[in-house]
């Protein structure tokens, strides 16, 4: 994966890679390291340095990167006496023993600029600032473009709602309105080869020793969860016993879960009662009705999570799970039983994970069935099947549209977390999109009640030469058979590009532009789809651009007044806008 990644970065214009090195999963127990595989950082900037590129290490050791817990290993939260990201002697021990070690890995492998390598710059923590040496010019009208008067050092044209940046006051480098785009119009398309083998096999999650309480080890406490799991799995059970008698007047009885965790599923005697998440990442609490016998009762609680919070002031600190409860059974006439100091017994994972059902070379440790009707919407189910390598080069998505929430894995590598059927709202998107204005976080919001992701993009350097085989975890119900296996191409493609510079278009994976649909020098206005010509336009700005593109898998234009034939730049504002088509070639 990684030469071809590279290529094109190079092929897109970059001359450096930036890359986090990631802590939790170098050292996922402590001082336990793996450099193996996908995690060997060396070959990575060695490969970089082989297309001639330079590297941007980020070494963190806390990296934020929209990461699980930030990238900090999750036992240094069990640590005495740590506190994370402060001036605490227990962390900065911690974190000197790790930085030390990337640091003298990339300098026995002669690593850094100063040793002839790639390496330009490292990185310690995550985005602080400093000052510089340039002057920023803002134009806070959300309307209209402005002509700043810098006297002794020049005028300079800011577009509506946008910053520009001066190199030492007198040199514009840059501007947030005249970035050079293109915008890729994607199309998933149903393959064919893949999807003619998806013959789905089952077999369930193995629960009896959790559902009848038997556990790992025991606490009278509700225990946090992280603290717990260590991260090891998302998933943690928490199991008690309680004891009724004919007497009690624990009848038409209700549970009450009070939980920090994403997602809670409860069962009673072996019975599946209810489940409930989280909205926007709050505390909730779990009531559902329950029926308890005579003598021994077993509740389960299966608390999961989807990933550790990443930010924020002391986020480690934020409690996840169950922790603390309170757990009770309300009865008739509000008769409770407190159960959050009961003897609970703990296991952390699934026994799927343990048994790595989601490995081919051990999935044979599941009890397979042959898939039919009664297979569809099953909790708690591992589904197996197996499919074709999409031939050509084009990117291989996973559409998991039809299931419910789980994970994934392709030949036993994972390709995430799924949850489509959790929906997002349908009060927040709007038919026009303009950023310009005070922020607002509902400003240009997409795909109201729809999920959060439907396609999981596969590498293709996770395929086989053949055949493959998927597997997917089920957590809460869902229809395998609506999941397909698809290829995406670029269709349509679009840039803009401003007076005095290259706009520059690419279609990928062998394809040529075929037809160019809309393309206006002058003022133009519109977004990708809908471009319009403005008040002024150069007529001939179609067939310039044909003359260039037509038949090529990528193009360049001079973005100027005398390429466009209008002899000197007379408007500073002036600006091209093109939209083409992709095809075979």
């Amino acid at each position: 994966m990684w030469p071809d990644l590279i290529q094109k970065a190079k092929d897109g214009g970059l001359d450096a890679i930036e890359t986090y090195i990631f802590w939790d999963r170098h050292e996922p127990q402590r001082r336990k390291y793996d450099f193996s595989g996908n995690l060997d950082f060396i070959k990575f900037f060695q490969l970089i340095q082989d297309a001639g590129l330079y590297v941007v290490m980020r070494i963190g050791p806390y990296v934020c990167a929209e990461w699980n817990y930030g990238g900090f290993p999750v036992w240094l939260h069990n640590m005495p006496g740590i506190q994370l990201r402060t001036d605490n002697q227990v962390y900065k021990n911690e974190m000197q023993t790790f930085t030390t070690k990337i640091v003298n890995m990339c300098k026995a492998a002669n690593l850094f600029a100063s040793q002839g390598g790639p390496i330009i710059i490292a990185q310690i923590e995550n985005e602080y600032g400093n000052g510089v040496g340039f002057a920023f010019l803002s134009n806070t009208d959300a309307s209209n473009d402005a002509t700043i008067d810098l006297q002794t050092d020049g005028k300079y044209f800011v577009p509506a709602w946008s910053v520009t940046i001066l190199d030492g006051c007198n040199k514009e480098v840059y501007n947030t309105a005249k970035v050079n785009t293109q915008t890729s119009v994607f199309v998933k398309e149903q393959n064919e080869k893949a999807n003619a083998q998806l013959s789905w096999v089952w077999a369930p999650e193995p629960m009896r020793d959790t559902l009848q309480g038997i556990g790992k080890f025991k606490a009278n406490l509700l225990l946090e969860q992280k603290a717990t799991t260590v991260d090891f799995s998302d998933y943690l059970w928490y199991m008690t016993n309680v004891e009724t008698d004919p007497t009690s007047s624990l009848y038409n009885i209700s549970l009450h879960v009070n939980t920090k965790g994403h997602v809670l599923h409860a069962f009673v005697n072996k019975r599946y009662v209810g489940s409930q998440w989280a909205t926007n990442g709050q505390s909730f609490v779990l009531e559902k009705p329950i029926s308890l016998k005579s003598g021994t009762n077993t509740i389960t609680l299966l608390s999961a999570t989807v990933g550790l919070k990443n930010y924020d002031a002391f986020y480690d600190t934020v409690p996840t799970g169950i922790d603390g409860g309170p757990v009770y059974l309300i009865g008739s006439g509000n008769a409770t039983t407190d159960l959050s100091s009961n003897l609970w017994s703990y296991k952390v994972g699934l026994n799927g994970e343990m048994k790595q059902l989601y490995n081919p070379a051990f999935s044979s440790r599941g009890k397979w069935r042959t898939f039919d009707e009664a297979s569809i919407g099953r909790r708690m189910t591992w589904y197996k099947t197996s499919f074709k390598t999409p031939s050509g080069v084009d990117p291989v998505v996973l559409d998991l549209q039809g299931m419910g929430k789980g994970q994934a894995w392709v030949n036993g590598q994972s390709i995430g977390r799924f949850w489509p059927s959790f929906i997002a709202g349908n009060d927040s998107c709007s038919e026009t999109c303009d950023y310009r204005g005070a922020y607002n976080p509902s400003k240009c919001v997409e795909n109201c009640g729809n999920p959060s992701q439907r396609w999981y993009h596969i590498p293709r350097s996770f395929l086989s030469g053949d055949t493959n085989t998927l597997i997917l975890f089920e957590e809460i119900g869902g229809n395998p058979e609506q999941v397909s296996v698809q290829t995406v191409t670029i269709q349509t493609i679009c840039g803009h590009a401003n007076e005095g510079s290259t706009l520059e278009l690419s279609c990928q994976g062998g394809h040529i532009i075929s037809e160019i649909q809309f393309a206006s020098y002058g003022n133009p206005g519109g977004k990708c789809g809908s471009f319009t010509q403005g008040v002024w336009n150069v007529s001939n700005s179609i067939l310039l651009v044909e003359r260039a593109c037509i038949g090529m898998e990528s193009c360049s234009i001079d973005v100027s007044a005398k390429s466009f034939g209008i002899g000197d730049a007379t408007n500073l504002s002036a600006r091209l806008a093109v939209q083409a088509l992709c095809s075979n070639n």
